[in-house]
């Protein structure tokens, strides 16, 4: 989902994927607060400006 704050409170786990690939498999807290990709910090970085 791009509804970032659904996924935030309603998962168990953030699983982000980037070209087919999964870059990340984290707790909604530890993605959205502390994501260890720069893939998902790019995302993250323009998705929740908005």
């Amino acid at each position: 989902t791009h509804e970032m704050g659904f996924a935030r409170s309603a998962a168990n786990r953030v699983v982000f994927m980037s070209d087919g690939c999964v870059v990340e498999d984290r707790t909604p807290e530890d993605f959205f607060t502390n994501p260890s990709s720069d893939r998902a910090k790019d995302f993250l970085s323009k998705i929740l400006k908005h």
